[in-house]
């Protein structure tokens, strides 16, 4: 658990020890606050992109990257068969406090051998292929783990915003040495202590469409969010 500063704060949320947010740092952005409260809001206080994609879950679901589990409870609620995955400790036993049925500590290319009618990514799900030149092996394995006429729900945002110049023309200043500017690097810090730094991905529909359909997925856009962001449907191409 020290390196585990996300599940250090969900765990003290969760046992009502309650008493700082998680300040994150976006190499991008000076530092920001994510609110422990929010990481445990119910569907009611859900953005429109997340209760889209929950009202799209069907058949027995893979929640990756479950957090505090908000998601698996709903799913759950709905008698939905829903296993909860995330590779902090913290998370997990947060999730079992909170009464998620089935939790398990992994990450995602640990874990193998079953398959699911919807894969769920949720909250900047696409994240966790960490790069664009990861996006081959990391549908490869989501494709592994998928039933024949299943789906993979994910969400993202398109950061192009962020690199807006001052100019009159509207146009963006990206730097000299990026590959593709939604690909970012991240760290988590709380009550003094801060996580290791780690990429996170950021893509945009029109890359991520390019990238699913050279996997064999087909790539939907099912919803667009007020600030960039939109939840896509991806499904296995058919011959």
């Amino acid at each position: 658990m020290d390196n585990d500063i996300y599940g250090q704060a969900l765990l003290e949320y969760q046992n009502g020890n309650y008493t700082e947010d998680i300040i994150t740092h976006l190499s991008l952005e000076e530092e920001d606050t994510l609110p422990l409260p929010y990481l445990f809001r119910d569907f009611k206080n859900m953005p429109p992109i997340e209760k889209h994609a929950l009202n799209l879950c069907k058949g027995n679901v893979l929640d990756i990257g479950c957090g505090a589990g908000n998601h698996s409870l709903i799913l759950q609620k709905k008698d939905i068969d829903v296993t909860a995955i995330d590779f902090s400790i913290g998370a997990i036993e947060t999730c079992k406090l909170r009464g998620v049925k089935n939790a398990i500590c992994t990450n995602l290319y640990d874990f193998k051998g079953q398959k699911f009618d919807t894969l769920l990514l949720l909250m900047n799900g696409i994240g966790i292929a960490e790069k664009v030149n990861q996006l081959d092996p990391f549908f490869s394995h989501l494709k592994s783990l998928l039933h024949t006429g299943g789906q993979i729900l994910l969400d993202s945002s398109d950061i192009i915003y962020m690199y807006e110049n001052d100019e009159e023309d509207g146009g963006y200043w990206i730097p000299d040495g990026i590959e593709y500017y939604g690909e970012v690097s991240f760290q988590m810090e709380y009550k003094g202590k801060k996580s290791e730094t780690f990429p996170w991905l950021y893509l945009d529909y029109n890359t991520l469409q390019r990238a699913a359909n050279y996997n064999s997925l087909n790539c939907e856009l099912v919803f667009e969010g007020e600030h960039y962001d939109f939840l896509a449907r991806l499904t296995l191409l058919e011959y």
